[in-house]
């Protein structure tokens, strides 16, 4: 088990292309640390870096303490598991899984026993002699990961193993990967751009974009306190309201309504209003009114969803509003809505900065 110090690591490509940006970090023994972002934020270059596949540019990378940017990555002693499997198509699933084991010239007696315990424990100890044609995907993901067990590393790396499965085998598998990362203690680094992946099975995040850490935190901290628009923006399922706001004569105007709670705003500055769908409540005095478009039955609970007006002319604005199951609301109806003041967020929508 290992500890993770980046410091200052840059990445930078001859076409100019600045892909990381002065990361810092610290990953404790046994961690489990997503890193969560948009396509094309640099995440995965990150990751792969750490595995010693991408040169780092500029800062120094340490593993429990010793500096590993001139190491290669065979000599790094971390394991990767890759979203397309990675397997040997013509090797049987023990002999995939056992082939790292087999070069570093480990006597056959203790591979055996090392497979088939690490088989045993993801399930797939009746796959052993089939092919990786044979097998479905979740199977394969399962093996591509005992692949990576067996081996005992300091790290694991995955990098979005998840993404070629369907949406059930994908819960699954997250629960599987947590409950195994859990048992094994081993230290690890996910790579994801799926939210929800990220917030089940992160012990922290690390929300990436374009090529900067934006926050770092638990994920119930970056989902209750996040510290910019982007991380509010970007966490959460469903996502975040955001309404234009501005902060006049002591007061936050919001469309053509007045809302109370909110001091010390700078003026004159254009800002957005955060709310997530939870805190907000339906009254029949509402300061907002919708009018519903859609309604997504949940079964526990619904989303409601409808457009508020009154922005200065500027076209409607798309509410999302979790209610209970008993909240039975069709197409067309009107809602009254107030929000719940103490939890909304203002940011500036120029710098994205978290202002309350």
């Amino acid at each position: 088990m290992s500890t993770l110090t980046l410091s200052g690591i840059n990445k930078r490509y001859d076409n100019g292309a600045h892909a990381v940006r002065g990361v810092d970090m610290d990953i404790s023994d046994g961690e489990l640390i997503v890193f969560v972002g948009p396509s094309g934020c640099g995440k995965s270059t990150l990751l792969r870096m750490v595995a010693g596949l991408e040169a780092i540019t500029e800062g120094e990378m340490k593993i429990d303490g010793t500096r590993i940017n001139e190491i290669s990555p065979a000599d790094r002693d971390v394991a990767m598991v890759f979203q397309n499997y990675a397997l040997y198509p013509h090797m049987s699933v023990f002999r995939n899984m056992a082939y790292g084991l087999s070069n570093r010239g480990m006597a056959k007696s203790d591979i055996e026993a090392k497979v088939r315990e690490t088989a045993r424990m993801l399930r797939i100890e009746d796959y052993l002699e089939r092919k990786p044609a044979q097998l479905s995907g979740g199977q394969r993901q399962r093996v591509a990961m005992g692949r990576a067990i067996v081996r005992s590393p300091k790290l694991f790396l995955f990098d979005e193993p998840l993404s070629n499965l369907d949406a059930k085998l994908r819960v699954q598998m997250r629960i599987e990967i947590k409950r195994l990362q859990r048992e094994l203690g081993v230290t690890s680094i996910y790579v994801t751009h799926d939210q929800t992946e990220a917030m089940t099975l992160a012990d922290r995040l690390a929300v990436i974009n374009e090529g900067k850490v934006e926050q770092m935190g638990s994920p119930m901290d970056l989902y209750s306190d996040p510290k910019t628009l982007f991380v509010a923006s970007f966490i959460g399922s469903p996502h975040i309201n955001l309404l234009p706001a501005r902060f006049e004569n002591g007061e936050l105007q919001v469309g053509a309504t007045t809302m109370p709670g909110f001091e010390a705003l700078p003026e004159g500055v254009p800002l957005m209003l955060g709310v997530r769908p939870e805190h907000i409540a339906q009254h029949p005095e509402g300061a907002f009114e919708i009018s519903v478009d859609l309604v997504e039955q949940l079964g526990a609970d619904s989303l409601i969803y409808g457009a508020v007006s009154g922005f200065n002319g500027d076209e409607p604005h798309e509410l999302c509003v979790r209610a209970g199951e008993a909240s039975q609301r069709e197409p067309g109806e009107l809602l009254k809505l107030n929000f719940e003041t103490d939890r909304a967020m203002v940011f500036r929508q120029d710098s994205g900065e978290r202002l309350v």
